[in-house]
């Protein structure tokens, strides 16, 4: 290792450092912050909750590395979950860099940026798996484990300063059914000093090991075999090996497949594509399976996680064509309850069970497994790369806190802890975080990506807890009030007699304000300031609410 450079190198999170998805991370190498070379691995999203106000999908500010575009040599995608790339065909355009990603990942980067009409070819490189290749200064070296979605990548980054270890997602998995089990000996191959691993930490809470694959196929060719009745099974479009063993579960049991959902679709048509689930072949449509008996059918659907329009919901809601839910049915959850979406489950499971379904979830038979390490995973690792420094992502605070006491367990000589923003020296010397930078959210609302801290984003969140008021004052030339204030409320007040009531006192005291002259001014901005807080403070004195309040005053 070079100590005498004056170059360092840096880690930085802009997103999934202190939460689970929205993975974006930065390398730099060069003299000074403003003037290093970049890397990018991964662009990812979240999804929104209720409490967004119609805002779905949340990706990572860019800003900082969109200042350096520039100095920006190339993006590597480690694979093609939502988390890791869902963000890349938004934020791209504002750094119109080289994209690199192995065949099946960039087979799913292409149909993003064909959906929003961005030709991608003259800058998307496809990179062979286990290959080797230079963005800017850095010499990757790719190396595929296992995970819950083909070709899964972790780097070797290699510079001048030493060897980082990025791991990407990744479990291990003697058995994944598609794509090999981790060899140890091969994953290190001429990497025998590893400065530092950045690396997974979603399920470092959890004791043991993750599970496998096969066990999970086994599992579900039996639940299915002691099924008479129709049979639903939802389960995440990316997990292509599911997608398999459900597709087996349904053969090994004489029943037909059918597939229910445009992402579960098109995730079969790339997987194929690809040189994937090439023994899946025969899927029949809705119409097809009407023809056949319920104890003869397998519905694969999207939806596990009760997406509004995903297709398991839609059946729930009996608003799918050709398809319905009857009684003595039986629904598959084939996936675990992503954090944030139980309320959202259970209501399913609960609308499933008055309709006559029986429900069957991960709780009741081992039909899923998770495609992140679980602590004996992550110590077999750490017992392999032996790095001289741990960087813990890919998860809560919580999570990264517990993955950093696991490396100090583990005789790591620097372990660190970091969030997004943090740039982390690495080298040379002991890392440190030597600056931060400013992170934060960007939301997809409707076809605009917005600030998190947006006014009309504010507003709506104002209204969605609290409701809205109007108030329409017509005034003449010396500022008196016309006729009657005109006041409508939405999602304040019900037919209530009482709550009635306050509309006339509001009206009252508006045109108490507007007779006494000391409120009256030809500066209709300061009226408007203080029709507002008198609308405001008579409300919450009578109701206890803060509605978005809007003021119009209208001259005639």
């Amino acid at each position: 290792m070079n100590t005498k450079s004056k170059n360092k190198l840096v880690f930085l999170p802009l997103g999934g450092t202190g939460e689970i998805g929205m993975n974006m991370n930065c390398y730099g190498y060069g003299s000074h912050i403003d003037d290093m070379k970049w890397l990018l691995v991964d662009v990812g999203i979240t999804f929104g909750d209720d409490t967004l106000g119609g805002v779905d999908v949340i990706m990572p500010d860019h800003g900082f590395i969109k200042e350096r575009k520039e100095d920006l040599d190339g993006i590597f995608i480690t694979h093609a979950h939502e988390d890791h790339v869902g963000g890349l065909a938004y934020l791209w355009p504002d750094l119109e860099c080289k994209i690199y990603a192995s065949s099946f990942t960039a087979s799913i980067i292409k149909l993003k940026f064909d959906e929003r009409g961005i030709n991608i070819d003259d800058y998307l490189n496809i990179v062979d798996l286990e290959s080797n290749f230079k963005i800017g200064p850095f010499e990757i070296q790719l190396s595929t484990l296992t995970h819950s979605i083909p070709e899964p990548n972790s780097l070797f980054i290699k510079t001048p300063l030493g060897t980082i270890y990025h791991t990407g997602d990744w479990k291990i998995d003697q058995d994944p059914m598609l794509g090999n089990p981790i060899n140890f000996d091969k994953l290190l191959n001429d990497n025998t000093e590893i400065l530092a691993m950045v690396c997974d930490s979603t399920n470092v809470l959890t004791a043991g090991r993750s599970g496998s694959e096969s066990t999970v196929r086994k599992n579900l060719v039996d639940v299915v075999k002691n099924i008479k009745s129709k049979i639903f099974v939802t389960s995440f479009a990316s997990n292509v090996a599911r997608l398999e063993s459900v597709a087996v579960a349904a053969r090994e049991n004489n029943r037909s497949l059918v597939v229910l959902g445009r992402s579960m679709h098109r995730m079969i048509s790339v997987a194929r594509e690809n040189g994937i689930l090439e023994n899946v072949n025969i899927i029949l449509n809705e119409k097809e399976a009407k023809k056949k008996k319920g104890s003869e059918l397998l519905y694969l659907c999207t939806g596990s996680q009760g997406e509004p329009r995903g297709a398991m919901m839609r059946i729930t809601n009996r608003d799918f064509p050709n398809v319905e839910i009857n009684q003595g049915d039986t629904v598959i959850f084939s996936s675990k309850i992503i954090p944030g979406n139980e309320k959202k489950l259970y209501a399913m499971f609960n609308a499933l069970s008055e309709l006559g379904a029986d429900v069957i979830t991960e709780y009741d038979e081992d039909i899923h497994v998770s495609g992140h390490p679980c602590r004996d995973e992550v110590i077999d690792m750490y017992n392999h790369v032996k790095p001289k420094i741990s960087v813990p992502v890919h998860g809560e605070y919580r999570h990264l806190k517990s993955h950093y006491e696991l490396a100090k367990e583990l005789q790591v000589e620097n372990p660190t802890l970091v969030s997004n923003g943090d740039i982390l020296q690495l080298a040379p010397g002991r890392p440190y975080v030597m600056d931060q930078c400013i992170t934060g959210r960007l939301y997809l609302d409707g076809n605009r990506l917005v600030d998190s801290d947006s006014f009309h984003l504010n507003e709506r969140r104002i209204m969605n807890f609290n409701g809205s008021m109007n108030i329409t004052c017509i005034v003449n030339k010396k500022s008196q009030l016309h006729k009657a204030p005109i006041i409508s409320t939405y999602g304040i007040i019900s037919d209530n007699d009482d709550e009635e009531d306050f509309i006339i006192n509001l009206e009252e005291e508006i045109y108490d304000f507007f007779n006494t002259p000391k409120n009256i001014n030809s500066n209709d901005k300061k009226m408007h300031k203080k029709l507002e807080s008198l609308a405001k403070n008579t409300i919450f004195r009578t109701l206890k609410k803060k509605p978005l309040t809007n003021i119009e005053i209208i001259h005639i």
